[in-house]
């Protein structure tokens, strides 16, 4: 039975490798990372094709371009199959190209093939169900581990955080990404497979790239603690009894991988814990930053209210001296004020002398009506009233007004 699983998915690998090289290259296809990606991911399920998995990412390091196809290659491959074999292959090839630190992996997204519901189609015993399950669990770690670093790398330019809360955020997310690590481990006694050793050594230096980060952050952002503020401190609290519950889960899940001969497991070294008495001198310091900025804030909200008193102080006052202005003053005795005078001076004008004779730019606009002789009644000129139709004369002599006019004038000139 076993040798005819074995010969079926010979002969399946080997016709999927005949329809690739059969198809035409494009922008999205490509024959020969195609039979790569096959092979790579091929049914046999006593090894692992590490030599077409290392030619695959060879070619995206050195030609990002290539990465489309692959993924389209892989993608296509992973909604096909039903096998737990293939699908554990194939999030292995995934996990090895975020693994390559290349711009273009970064803006992946979420990955192009979903395995959250994913089921055997081949078998249905209990040992199958825990493999489905550790597939599952594995596949919700790369789809977040690749929706985070596109975040990180679009909104990395637009966040207007301080240096600390963004450090503090990416503390959180590595937290996360710990916690769904450590969910991905053996559910049933198929932990013997060779595929899911190899998988596992795979989780195991990832939990420890993770963690490592996690520590390093911790350990940058608490020399700044005194510049925090009461926010940034408390999410600090946060992130650090986190990182000493997930210290105690990471003790446990090492000696689980010990016991069922994780290679990678076995060479790195115990976990350190974070000792009691420094989450307790971290937890004094925090509560000195609460405190020195509510003193800040109530200092700001006294001198805020000290300002607003003085100034509806100030306008009280001038209201008041406005009322004060606008009061009427009722006397007994005449005032006479200046503007008279000096708008009567005005009128007279400047005078300027010549020779010592005075001429004044003052003239009475009477003066002339003045010398027009009264109306006259004769026999020269009648004009017809045409309300009383009386006769009316008038006898008026204009070179004699004109020079009349004149002596006038310059009478009223030489006695000013």
């Amino acid at each position: 039975m076993k040798l005819w699983k074995r010969a079926s998915a010979l002969i399946k690998d080997r016709n999927s490798i005949y329809i690739a090289k059969l198809s035409r290259k494009t922008s999205f296809r490509n024959p020969e990372l195609e039979e790569a990606v096959i092979k790579a991911t091929s049914h046999d399920e006593s090894s692992v094709d590490y030599k077409n998995a290392q030619r695959i990412f060879t070619w995206i390091r050195t030609y990002p371009k290539f990465l489309k196809p692959v993924i389209w290659a892989l993608s296509n491959r992973m909604e096909k199959t039903r096998y737990w074999v293939v699908a554990l292959k194939g999030l292995m090839l995934m996990h090895g190209i975020f693994c390559c630190k290349i711009l273009a992996v970064q803006r992946i997204g979420r990955l192009p093939f979903d395995f959250s519901n994913f089921v055997d189609a081949y078998s249905n015993t209990p040992r199958t169900w825990g493999l489905c399950a550790f597939i599952r669990a594995y596949f919700a770690f790369l789809d977040q581990k690749s929706a985070f670093g596109t975040f990180d790398n679009e909104e990395g330019d637009k966040r207007s955080d301080s240096l600390m809360g963004r450090t503090l955020k990416d503390l959180q997310r590595s937290q996360a990404l710990l916690d769904m690590l450590l969910q991905v481990k053996p559910y049933s006694d198929g932990w013997s497979d060779t595929l899911i050793l190899e998988a596992m050594d795979c989780i195991v230096i990832e939990i420890f790239d993770i963690y490592s980060r996690i520590c390093n952050g911790i350990a940058s952002f608490l020399v700044r603690i005194y510049a925090a503020s009461q926010q940034e401190a408390e999410m600090t609290l946060h992130v650090l009894h986190k990182a000493t519950s997930q210290g105690e889960e990471l003790d446990s899940y090492f000696e689980f991988c010990r016991d069922i001969g994780v290679l990678n497991a076995s060479e790195f070294p115990r976990v350190e814990k974070i000792p009691e008495e420094d989450i307790r001198d971290l937890e004094r310091i925090i509560d000195e930053v609460k405190n020195r900025e509510m003193n800040t804030t109530s200092l700001i909200n006294v001198e805020e209210a000290n300002l607003e008193q003085k100034q509806s102080r100030e306008m009280e006052n001038l209201k008041e001296g406005s009322v004060k202005l606008m009061k009427t003053i009722i006397t007994s005795n005449w005032v006479v004020f200046d503007d008279e005078f000096k708008t009567d001076e005005e009128r007279r004008g400047c005078v300027d002398g010549v020779d010592g004779v005075g001429t004044s730019s003052y003239t009475n606009p009477f003066a002339a009506s003045m010398s027009i002789p009264p109306v006259q009644y004769g026999s020269n000129s009648v004009f017809t009233n045409s309300s009383s139709h009386l006769p009316m004369q008038q006898r008026y002599d204009p070179l004699q007004v004109a020079l009349s006019t004149g002596r006038n004038e310059r009478n009223l000139v030489l006695s000013l």
